[in-house]
């Protein structure tokens, strides 16, 4: 007879087996398979004395959200960076030509011009709202804001 790792067994009595649970009323662990009648402990998820977290009290403590604000009418944001680069001298920025130049993906919704970064460019720009530090310069640059 060859012994080889095949062969190997733990000793009789270490390996404890499992309780099989829900397997008929005959076997003693049917019906509520151990666990009692209703509650967290009974259900998947809820074994031990562990509990969910924020099971009991946490949801007390949650304030109730009140109102919203829809992130589908926002305007599209531009930079004076964006602009500098897309735009030569005396062009005139709308949201169409953004859009055209795929800096705007929905010109209807409106654009506004922020002042991150320099203007080197004149530039008219209409149909556009525009932050008072972009407005200062694109001013400062000889350029103008039309409504």
């Amino acid at each position: 007879m060859t012994f080889g790792a095949h062969t190997i067994q733990s000793s009789k009595g270490t390996r404890r087996t499992s309780k099989r649970l829900g397997r008929g009323n005959g076997s003693g662990k049917g019906t509520y398979s151990a666990r009692g009648l209703k509650g967290q402990k009974s259900r998947s998820g809820g074994k031990g004395g562990t509990q969910r977290r924020g099971f009991k009290q946490m949801l007390q403590k949650i304030p109730k959200l009140r109102g919203f604000k829809s992130r589908a009418d926002r305007k599209e944001v531009v930079t004076l960076v964006t602009l500098n680069r897309i735009c030569v001298d005396n062009d005139v920025v709308t949201p169409a030509f953004l859009h055209n130049k795929g800096v705007v993906d929905h010109p209807k919704k409106g654009v506004k011009i922020v002042s991150t970064g320099i203007l080197e460019k004149k530039l008219t720009i209409k149909d556009c709202l525009a932050s008072k530090g972009a407005l200062e310069k694109i001013e400062a640059v000889g350029g103008t804001l039309v409504f």
